[in-house]
């Protein structure tokens, strides 16, 4: 039997992207399509996205959805994603970020926008308008997390059933805080002020909101589904969490390899595979260039990241000098915090010829650094599954990460027993410091300089699997469990 699921989220690629969400949102419909789930995505009426829609056929009408006209619009992209936008233009048709303006700043009423979200989210699950409603709905992140309280507190006060709903964690550290005058605005009954409710340490978290509502919980890897029951890695919701274990699920994220595949990648100087690895050297050349590098066979390091702390940017700032005494040199791609920023524009002044930084993003830029890298560094304080050691992998670019969520369940560490085992697949390091992060650099240096096990591990990293069949199949199971259907 075919199940149809809602899932609703604040971004989703090819539409709209600024990290991972997007690539988990874009790719979920086509990974559970071959387990019988017909997925519909809804998303925010942002600009981009009404360009990339076209014409909609509207389904529904609002005449005040948190104080603006608004219209739910039906599309079907290119390649068979159902689509639903939720045109307001008060709340979507903006210059910026989907959540921030030109200059950076948070947009003030982003708990209306997003609220305005889950009420069109909850409405269409239950057939308003001219749909048939859903079996299930899945929301993401705190933007989509008032979709599974509208179904709660719907269902208490007309006693009527309404569909099971997932919420999915990305990052726990984002969780939609807001003062306590907001309350009132969102439509709630008195009762979701509580600690069973949205009410949050004298405010409201929409994401909270969210998580005790929900059926089911589910994270993007089995490491962070156990993290963030914990005080270090929470953020203030691990009792939360912990209440609700029994419903938290720990699904590992998977990567497009429509997109992300070294012999079809057009992004590339030079496309490889396995038995082609040798094919690499030519991206690493046009790394070299591109980023004003002195050409060599030395291990050329690579990061493509937000320069955040939680992505360990300061603490790889101090082990720069250590990583180009070693003769390594190293392509930075990013933005971020400006303070890290200038720090890494100062290393590549202090290192012309072996440090190279390009701030900013962009995506076939990405694609190279990993066709052509020989190392990802990715020294992450916390990483709830992580995309880009996965897209490593994938290229022969060999990733060094902390032990933390997703990066501690993706990468087999090359310590003695695994190289001669011949299973290891890049650097695993606990415990971000100077002294840990410097010895993985150390580390990944020396197993450089022995050509054979270093092809080894990158074929390894090259054969792993990390599409989205089994996750695929993961979602399935879980949306057939919320509706009796059993596994």
């Amino acid at each position: 039997m075919t199940l149809s699921v809602l899932q609703v989220a604040s971004e989703a690629v090819p539409l709209i992207k600024t990290g991972g969400l997007a690539d988990v949102v874009g790719a979920l419909p086509q990974a559970v399509a071959p387990h019988g789930i017909a997925m519909t995505t809804l998303l925010p009426g942002y600009p981009r996205v009404l360009a990339a829609a076209g014409k909609l056929r509207t389904l529904h009408k609002y005449d005040d959805l948190f104080g603006a006209k608004a219209r739910v619009g039906a599309a079907l992209l290119e390649d068979g994603l159902r689509l639903l936008v939720l045109d307001a233009p008060e709340l979507f048709a903006r210059e910026g970020g989907p959540y921030a303006d030109a200059a950076g700043h948070d947009w003030p009423d982003n708990w209306r926008r997003f609220a305005a979200l889950g009420r069109a989210a909850a409405d269409l699950a239950t057939g308003a308008g001219r749909t048939k409603g859903f079996d299930l709905l899945h929301a993401h992140d705190w933007q989509a997390a008032m979709a599974p309280s509208f179904l709660r507190y719907d269902a208490a006060a007309d006693g009527m059933p309404r569909p099971p709903s997932v919420l999915t964690i990305h990052n726990i550290a984002f969780q939609g805080h807001y003062g306590a005058d907001v309350f009132p605005a969102l439509g709630l009954p008195p009762e979701a002020w509580s600690i069973d409710g949205v009410e949050f340490h004298g405010g409201i978290s929409l994401l909270k909101g969210g998580l005790v509502s929900c059926d089911a919980i589910t994270t993007v890897s089995p490491s962070y589904a156990r993290e963030i029951q914990t005080a270090e890695f929470g953020m203030g919701l691990e009792g939360v969490i912990r209440a609700r274990a029994d419903r938290v699920h720990g699904i590992l994220n998977g990567i497009d390899r429509r997109d992300w595949h070294p012999r079809h990648d057009a992004a590339l100087a030079a496309r490889f595979g396995k038995q082609t690895i040798a094919r690499r050297s030519a991206n690493k050349r046009a790394i070299e260039k591109e980023f004003a590098l002195e050409e060599g066979d030395g291990p050329l390091f690579v990061i493509i990241s937000r320069l955040t702390w939680q992505k360990g940017t300061d603490v790889l700032l101090e082990c720069i000098d250590h990583l180009v005494g070693l003769g390594g040199r190293l392509a930075v791609l990013g933005s971020g915090d400006r303070d890290l920023e200038q720090g890494l524009q100062a290393a590549a002044a202090r290192h012309p010829g072996r440090v190279g930084v390009r701030i900013g993003y962009d995506e076939a830029l990405s694609h190279l650094l990993q066709g052509g890298g020989d190392a990802i560094l990715i020294p992450s304080r916390f990483e709830p599954c992580g995309l880009t050691q996965l897209y490593g992998l994938a290229y022969g670019c060999v990733p060094i990460v902390a032990a933390t969520g997703g990066l501690a369940d993706t990468v087999i560490d090359a310590n003695p027993a695994a190289l001669d085992q011949g299973v290891a697949t890049g650097i695993v390091f606990a415990g971000l410091r100077y002294d840990t992060l410097a010895m993985a650099i150390t580390r990944t240096v020396e197993l450089y300089r022995q050509p054979a096990r270093w092809q080894q591990v990158q074929r390894n990293g090259m054969a792993a699997d990390f599409g989205w069949s089994r996750s695929g199949a993961a979602y399935a199971d879980l949306y057939r469990q919320l509706l009796g259907e059993g596994a």
